[in-house]
């Protein structure tokens, strides 16, 4: 670590009010919630606060100005045998700094939620960007992760009701085999944990957002999958056996005679996964097409009419 006044922008003969000071401001400016696509502010926080681990201390901050230790809090040269003042390898007073670690002023003290709280939203210090950790002695801090990186993936629909696996490229051109949630939807959101950009604390996280695309014929209503399928006349007026496409093939599908158009049949179990497991189902709309300038079923349907006052319903 370079100089530690250097690095707070502060002179060698600062109180402990400037240097509580300037900490605080960098701090805040350097903070990883608030540069999140910038991974060396990450690098440059766990500097900041290295920096003044150390001349938070006033007996760190001593032995550092008389040159017994560095920059890092490590013993300067092997001469010390842990007499008074000495705190060499073995001092038994001597503690050896951490870079993730935070001590704070032995006297009055420094509360890194006092300098989040308004910044942050009161999160009780820095959630877990922050800095310290699981060593002995630290107070709970953790060193900063990198930050996270956002993809998209465009599922098409078929895939979603199958829950087929996505191979996704990550930024580091590396591959994945990602496997769909059941409930997936357009929108779900995905965490990829230790995917992201690199950081003091470790690797941050990859969010990975489905969209779902639209097909040339199926479309999503709730958990169920719609399709619109095309019957010719005599199929509907006859009744016929016929193919319809699904998301995992095709199948038989009987049309009942004298079927109209806007009819829906439904095939159980052929939707999308729920949370549960369960499936919801495949609505499939007839629509009757009728040929364009048939003559032949002209001439067939030549005096004939429909008794039906088939809009009454409407009121006309």
């Amino acid at each position: 670590m370079a100089d530690p006044y250097s690095i707070l922008g502060v002179a060698r003969s600062a109180s402990e009010k400037d240097i509580k000071s300037a900490y605080r401001k960098l701090a805040k400016e350097l903070h990883p919630d608030r540069n999140a696509d910038n991974p060396k502010a990450a690098e440059r926080f766990a500097e900041v606060t290295g920096a003044y681990d150390l001349l938070s201390d006033k007996d760190k901050r001593a032995r550092f100005d008389r040159g017994e230790i560095d920059s890092d809090g490590n013993p300067m040269g092997f001469g010390y045998g842990g007499g008074a003042g000495g705190g060499g390898f073995g001092g038994g007073a001597q503690r050896g700094f951490r870079a993730d670690g935070f001590e704070g002023f032995t006297g009055e003290g420094i509360d890194i939620g006092d300098i989040f709280d308004g910044l942050f939203g009161g999160r009780g210090g820095m959630g877990g960007a922050g800095f310290g950790g699981a060593q002995p002695g630290a107070r709970g801090r953790t060193a900063p992760k990198g930050a996270s990186i956002q993809y998209k993936l465009g599922v098409s629909l078929p895939d979603a009701v199958l829950l087929h696996t996505q191979r996704i490229t990550l930024a580091d051109g590396k591959t994945i085999d990602l496997k769909l949630p059941a409930g997936v939807e357009d929108g779900t959101q995905m965490r990829l944990s230790g995917k992201g950009e690199p950081g003091p604390g470790g690797a941050g996280d990859a969010l990975v957002t489905i969209h779902l695309q639209p097909h040339p014929f199926f479309r999503r209503e709730g958990d169920n999958l719609r399709l619109d399928l095309p019957i010719s006349l005599d199929e509907a007026v006859h009744g016929a056996k016929v193919k319809v496409p699904t998301a995992e093939g095709v199948v038989m599908l009987t049309v009942a005679p004298g079927s109209s158009s806007g009819k829906t049949l439904r095939l159980g179990g052929k939707g999308f996964t729920r949370k549960d497991g369960s499936r919801g189902d495949q609505l499939v709309t007839l629509e009757v097409q009728l040929p364009e300038q048939d003559q032949d079923l002209a001439r067939r349907l030549e005096g004939w009419r429909d008794p039906r006052n088939l809009r009454a319903r409407l009121g006309v």
